[in-house]
């Protein structure tokens, strides 16, 4: 296909020659989610329901009632339409509508008068309209106006009754299934059409014996459905798909068959339409359904049930979604992200071989021909480089590049944009308890929407945070270790971490301190189902290193976490009297701490390698020496140029067990993240030195260098061919001074350990003048002396000015082809010489 970046054991990715971190992604999980206005949008102030379904790709679907109850969809928020068009479009007739959404009354008309079907299941809760006597007697089982209860229908149906009379009354406002025609073939009613006074009367007056109609009180059920079919002027499914084409495409005159394909591809066709296994399981536990993961298309079921859900809880059952609730939030990692650009480009590529299928000849084309991979490679790049998710490491110190990694986004690509993130968005929401770190955020515009995944969270496999909490058995607790993710956190008890547990791991209080569905309530020791694992797992890594967490004020706390990812590492690193424990995990985690693979004992140990000799045969393969040879990483410059460099902590015959610390990286002591230094600190006036924020040092910190930092500062320089010759990397430099080339070689290029100060030559290099207009003496001079060095000028690669230091290493690069300099040739032979060593070890 062509090249493709390969994440580093560390997690990260180098593009161009730096390292790069993606950032996860936190966005809105696609699924169906219910909400309200609060009574915002209308004047009178009665609060309109509204549902949306978010696909993971696709059109966007929102419900939404208006004032006069009626429900209209939008397709990606274009114009309205009343909902029942849709659901004609998925192919429902207005008499399955009718059928599904509500209840259905069978009626007989007798003498004038109307009786109903008794039906336990419709008629619970409803006032009988006249009395019901029993056969043949004179004492009524029911009075008029009596609530039926479930013991009065009972009563009924063991009294032989199977009907009940209905007032006339009760039938105005509600639809008959089936057309009124008398004997005479006057029509009285078309079908589904909604009854009025007159018809009830001239149905009575009428000799039809029975009709069926459909039933709603407005307690339990609402003629939302059959308000919104009288806005509809639809009567088919073809009629209903031109219309959404029209709401969708206005001003083109559509087909049936042009208005079908829209329609098919927006939520039937699984490459335009993807809810991702994701959207599925939401909408399945949200709607009740039973449908598999691999359905990622909607169905009509789907609607039905979304469309049944949002008029139930207009009726005051179920309830409405917040959006903030981690349960509705999922975590895109860099994997996810990656695939995302790669079906772009594979889109691309498929577009670009059916324009070269229509052009080329395709009885002698060859797959090479067709296929260009160029589209996908350049999605992977763009993404890499140019992506809002793809950053360039933090790596000031290993905190800074450990925190880098776990960092949350809610920025970027499909997810929000500063300026229309609102309050709720950014605040702490108590879903994020164990999940998100409620302190460590930045305190700028970005407040809220960066935020750091907690010390012990992780995330499953459909992108939904997970935290670690022990199990609780009727009052013990175990050591059995669950991860639940915020909507089944929600549906236990779980204790605090701090909760008192006696030698057996019973809870020992009578109450405890607990969390119930994001509330704090006490509970006693049988309700408890959970307990916190540790303290330490609500905080993220950088918060959990900030030593009596508990006694400082947030904000403080706040810039404390930030502020310790700045802190550069320091000459010499002193790890800290007062920790929290997190330190050793850091520094391990970091990946800059050299651990040791096998027990053994350290054969040699210089600056740049350690060699352990492994103790026992085990574990040894074939043509294995036993001997472990450890390189350490030597002044190489981080991305902020400070230094990250190994030193060890071993020493010559000394034995290690598996895992012990050999070298320590930067900003670490004795495999434990130092940050800083133990110094002594007063807080007193100094005769008003030290007013507001201002400190004074101690000259000896300044003679100790205990704050002294190395910085190392990359300088290149390049040859190329001009249009006048070749650019020239050489000591022969026009109007220097030896002086100033003593620490060139014979190349023209710096020694290292050379120190350097602004203005000092680092790389000779001369670059070919004009041609000027020679006069004939000067012709003759050329030609008895060669070359003359006037038609050169420098262009030497100095140090710039405010730099001064040592140099540290020199690389050199030339084209394949190209012959090589003394210099190139001395550094090639060090790095063989290097490589036989560990080899013939």
């Amino acid at each position: 296909v062509g090249e493709l970046p390969l994440m580093t054991e560390r997690g990260t990715f180098i593009v161009n020659g730096t390292e790069r971190v993606v950032v996860s992604q936190l966005h809105r999980s696609p699924g169906a989610s219910f909400t309200h206005d609060k009574g915002r949008t209308h004047s009178s102030g009665k609060v309109l329901y509204s549902a949306r379904i978010i696909p993971y790709r696709g059109s966007w679907l929102d419900f939404e009632f208006d004032a006069r109850d009626i429900l209209y969809v939008r397709i990606d928020r274009r114009r309205k339409m009343p909902t029942t068009i849709l659901l004609k479009a998925f192919g429902f007739s207005s008499d399955d509508l009718l059928k599904m959404y509500y209840p259905v009354e069978e009626i007989r008309v007798v003498k004038g008068k109307m009786l109903r079907k008794l039906d336990p299941e419709i008629h619970h809760g409803l006032r009988c309209s006249a009395e019901v006597l029993e056969k043949g007697g004179k004492e009524p089982l029911v009075r008029e106006g009596a609530k039926l209860t479930k013991g009065l229908i009972a009563k009924l149906k063991a009294a032989g009754v199977k009907e009940i009379p209905l007032a006339p009354s009760e039938l105005i406002g509600r639809a008959v299934l089936t057309e009124l025609v008398d004997s005479k073939k006057n029509k009285i009613a078309e079908r589904n059409q909604r009854l009025t006074a007159e018809i009830v009367e001239a149905l009575l007056e009428s000799d039809i014996e029975e009709f069926k109609a459909i039933y709603f009180d407005t307690v339990t059920s609402t003629p939302v459905i059959l308000d919104t079919l009288e806005m509809d002027k639809t009567a088919s499914k073809e009629e209903a798909m031109v219309e959404i084409y029209r709401r969708l495409r206005p001003g083109e005159t559509p087909s049936v068959d042009t208005a079908r394909a829209l329609f098919d591809n927006l939520f039937l066709n699984s490459k335009r339409y993807d809810l991702s296994p994701v959207g599925r399981l939401k909408l399945n536990k949200k709607l009740g359904l039973d449908l598999p993961l691999e359905q990622r298309t909607l169905t009509a079921q789907d609607m039905v049930e979304v469309i049944r859900y949002l008029v139930n809880l207009k009726l005051g059952k179920g309830e409405i979604d917040d959006i903030d609730h981690l349960g509705n939030r999922r975590v895109r990692s860099v994997g996810e992200l990656l695939e995302n650009q790669f079906r772009l480009g594979l889109v691309r590529m498929e577009r670009s071989i059916k324009e070269r299928m229509n052009l080329l000849d395709m009885e002698t084309v060859l797959p090479h021909d067709l296929i260009n991979a160029k589209p996908v490679v350049a999605a992977v790049k763009e993404f890499f480089s140019s992506s809002q998710l793809s950053q360039f490491m933090d790596q000031t110190n290993p905190l800074a590049e450990i925190t880098h990694k776990r960092r949350l986004s809610a920025l970027g690509p499909g997810g929000l944009t500063r300026e229309r993130a609102g309050f709720e968005v950014r605040d702490v929401h108590p879903s994020h308890y164990s999940r998100i770190c409620p302190i460590e955020t930045p305190e700028g515009p970005n407040i809220g929407l960066i935020t750091s995944l907690a010390t012990y969270a992780r995330i499953n496999k459909f992108g939904f945070i997970e935290a670690p909490y022990r199990k609780v058995v009727k009052g013990r607790v175990t050591d059995e270790i669950e991860f639940l993710s915020a909507i089944e956190g929600d549906k236990y008890i779980i204790a605090q971490a701090n909760s008192q547990v006696d030698a057996s791991g019973r809870l020992v209080s009578e109450t405890i301190s607990a969390r119930a569905a994001g509330d704090f309530v006490t509970a006693t020791s049988d309700k408890i189902e959970y307990m916190d694992v540790s303290p330490k797992q609500v905080v993220s890594v950088a918060t959990a290193l900030v030593p009596f967490l508990e006694h400082d004020d947030a904000n403080r706390a706040l810039m404390g976490s930030n502020m310790q990812r700045q802190a550069v590492p320091l000459l010499k690193s002193e790890a800290p009297l007062v920790g929290t424990g997190m330190e050793t995990v850091v520094a391990r985690d970091s990946g800059y701490v050299v651990q040791a693979r096998r027990a053994g004992v350290v054969e040699s140990v210089d600056a740049t390698r350690i060699v352990v000799r492994a103790d026992s045969k085990e574990g040894r393969k074939r043509n294995d020496a036993g001997l472990d040879v450890y390189d350490l990483i030597k002044f190489q410059r981080s991305n902020q140029s400070t230094t990250i460099t190994q030193t060890p902590v071993v020493r010559l015959g000394q034995p290690v067990k598996v895992g012990q610390v050999l070298a320590d990286g930067p900003a670490i002591d004795h495999g434990e993240l130092a940050l800083g230094k133990n110094i002594l600190v007063a807080f007193m006036p100094w005769g008003g030195y030290n007013f507001e924020d201002a400190i004074l040092l101690s000259e000896k910190l300044v003679r100790e260098d205990a704050f002294t930092s190395i910085h190392i500062e990359e300088f290149e320089v390049e040859a190329r061919d001009t249009k006048l010759g070749k650019e020239d990397i050489t000591r022969d430099i026009p109007n220097v001074g030896e002086e100033a080339l003593r620490d060139l070689d014979e190349s023209g290029i710096i020694r290292i350990g050379a120190e350097v100060k602004p203005g000092n030559i680092l790389v000779g290099k001369v670059t070919p003048k004009g041609e000027t207009q020679l006069t004939p003496e000067e012709k003759l001079l050329r030609a008895i002396f060669g070359e003359k060095a006037g038609d050169v000028k420098d262009t030497s690669l100095t140090v710039p000015p405010g730099v001064e230091g040592i140099v540290v290493d020199v690389k050199i690069f030339s084209r394949k082809g190209l012959d090589k300099d003394e210099r190139s040739k001395s550094i090639e032979s060090e790095d063989a010489m290097k490589l036989q060593r560990d080899h013939h070890e």
